[in-house]
């Protein structure tokens, strides 16, 4: 089941929402001190073109500079791909067989508009990692 809502994902959006992340990637990646922020996006980009199947948990330990690195990244790109996946997610609930798509892409917008300090796993790896932290 995971494969075939993949596929419809892909189709339906999942590929321009992984372009957007790509392009995010390639900008960020022009100058050395955004790199990181590359990473993630290229990192989401995967997400967006195969979510089904993966989920997103966050990494161990406290993380000063991925909290720095989440606000600049919140101004700059992660508003925008938020926005990306919250329209495609209203354009996906219109029929029925979207509906599933249209709440994987509002799964995605937490990680749209924090990346940093979380990793993507497989879902089967899930109870490996510790539970987030609650603030």
């Amino acid at each position: 089941m995971r494969i075939l809502l993949n596929v419809i994902w892909l189709v339906f959006g999942g590929l321009w929402l992984a372009l957007g992340y790509v392009v995010a990637g390639v900008i960020c990646c022009v100058l050395i001190i955004t790199i990181p922020f590359g990473i993630a996006s290229f990192r989401i980009a995967a997400y967006a073109l195969w979510p089904f199947g993966s989920t997103v948990v966050s990494k161990p330990g406290t993380r000063p500079g991925a909290l720095i690195g989440n606000i600049i990244w919140l101004i700059f790109a992660g508003i925008w791909l938020a926005l990306g996946h919250i329209v495609t997610a209203c354009v996906q609930a219109i029929t029925i067989i979207g509906i599933p798509l249209a709440v994987a892409n509002l799964k995605m917008v937490p990680i749209s508009l924090v990346p940093l300090g979380k990793e993507i796993v497989p879902v089967d790896q899930q109870g490996l990692y510790p539970p987030a932290p609650r603030y």
